[in-house]
């Protein structure tokens, strides 16, 4: 994989490692590159170290290195059902009951593991880059960069507030408001290694809602993240007393559905390459849509 560039009048004389920090090439990145088997810098098609004044009208090229997989993924090959993929991104409508990775004793039938089937399908060779998680049990858009120059930036942009999620979910009860903020820091509980609790010890979460409908037994909600801590929803409202249906780990009943009411339905974000602006938005899945349609 490779980017390329065509100098500006601006940018004549500058030194190339100047040149390359601009395009937002990190002094980590260009040292595997510089390293790399296969990484190159080429000015012209013609390679050049980072000391090159570049001038006006030089065409830059930078190759980057091929990346070290993790041997010890499994590659699966399945379906996935991708929402949009280039050579810097891939998105997919990740069904519930999928874990984003494997773990020691579930080795397979992860995201990870499809996506590694996926790129083999394509004889791309790269790591596997998974820049939003989601829960095992949650459903709906996530973001996967395919190398790790789109998955910098990308992280860089959730940091800076340029990527954003939303989620929909089901919570018990009435909400007290229509629209808020509930602001608890979070931590995980000495004796789980997945559960996580309201704690003062916890590092801050502000999660923000607002009820698009409210049914007999629970609310249907928009939700907006302002902090991206593990199981920040699901444990923020079982906190105020309304955890989500089906989420049995913070005491959402299991009658509706047999997993948290949660998806991941909305996501916008700038291009790590082109930088302009993307957005995708999915529907409920079909065990949330069917709930609705009982309840009406």
């Amino acid at each position: 994989m490779f980017l390329e560039w065509q100098v500006k009048n601006e940018e004549d004389g500058l030194l190339l490692r100047t040149f390359l920090k601009s395009k937002h090439i990190s002094k980590q990145l260009l040292t595997a590159v510089k390293f790399g088997a296969d990484g190159k810098i080429e000015v012209n098609n013609e390679e050049q170290n980072v000391l090159y004044h570049v001038k006006t009208d030089d065409k830059v090229r930078l190759t980057f290195p091929t990346e070290q997989q993790n041997e010890r993924l499994l590659a699966e090959h399945t379906d996935l059902e991708v929402v949009f993929e280039d050579d810097f991104l891939l998105i997919i409508n990740k069904p519930a009951g999928m874990a984003s990775i494997p773990s020691q004793y579930h080795p397979t039938g992860s995201v990870a593991n499809f996506v590694k089937g996926h790129y083999e399908n394509q004889e791309l060779t790269s790591a596997i880059h998974i820049v939003t998680r989601l829960d095992r049990e949650t459903s709906g858009l996530m973001l996967i960069a395919k190398n790790r120059y789109a998955h910098a930036r990308l992280s860089s942009f959730l940091q800076q507030g340029l990527l954003k999620r939303r989620y929909q979910a089901f919570t018990s009860g009435t909400l007290e408001e229509e629209a808020g903020s509930i602001e608890a820091p979070i931590g995980r509980k000495d004796v789980s290694i997945m559960e996580r609790f309201v704690t003062p010890e916890g590092k801050y979460a502000k999660t923000n809602y607002e009820v698009l409908m409210r049914y007999n037994g629970f609310d249907h909600l928009a939700i907006q993240l302002e902090t991206g801590r593990t199981h920040q929803i699901r444990v923020h409202f079982s906190y105020i007393g309304h955890p989500l249906i089906g989420d049995d780990m913070y005491g959402g009943d299991q009658v509706l559905l047999k997993r948290q009411a949660l998806h991941s339905c909305h996501l916008h974000l700038v291009h790590p390459v082109t930088e302009e602006y993307m957005a995708f938005d999915l529907p409920l899945p079909e065990d949330m849509e069917q709930i609705i349609q009982k309840s009406k």
